[in-house]
C-alpha cells in the first residue's frame, strides 16, 4: 500500500487529503501517498475537520482522544496523529476498509 504512515512517539502519523462538500462521506482511496476522505460538510469553521475525525473514529472504532489533526487545519492536505496505534495496525485498519494496494 503506497501510503505515508510514519511512527510517532505517541503512535503514528497519517497523511490525509480532505474533500469537503462531497455527496457522501466515504474513503476515496489513496492519492499521492495520502488517504483521501470525502465528507458532506463544507470547509468552514472547522466543520469538515470535525466530520473527518468523527467518520474515522466511527469507522475505526477509536476514542476521541486518539485522533488529532496536527497540521493542515485549513488546507486540503492534513497530517493526522493517531495515538496508541502502530503504523502496522493503521495499515491493517485501512486494509479492513477495503483500501488495498491501488
Amino acid at each position: 500500500m503506497d501510503i505515508n504512515v510514519t511512527p510517532h512517539p505517541e503512535g503514528c502519523l497519517l497523511d490525509l487529503k480532505a474533500q469537503p462538500g462531497a455527496r457522501k462521506t466515504e474513503f476515496r482511496g489513496i492519492q499521492n501517498g495520502a488517504l483521501k476522505v470525502c465528507v458532506t460538510e463544507v470547509a468552514e469553521k472547522g466543520k469538515a475537520n470535525k466530520a473527518i475525525l468523527s467518520f474515522l473514529r466511527k469507522t475505526w472504532r477509536l476514542k476521541g482522544s486518539q485522533l488529532e489533526i496536527i497540521s493542515g487545519q485549513t488546507a486540503s492536505h492534513k497530517r493526522l496523529l493517531i495515538r496508541d496505534l502502530s503504523p502496522q495496525k493503521v495499515l491493517q485498519l485501512l486494509k479492513d476498509c477495503g483500501l488495498e494496494d491501488e
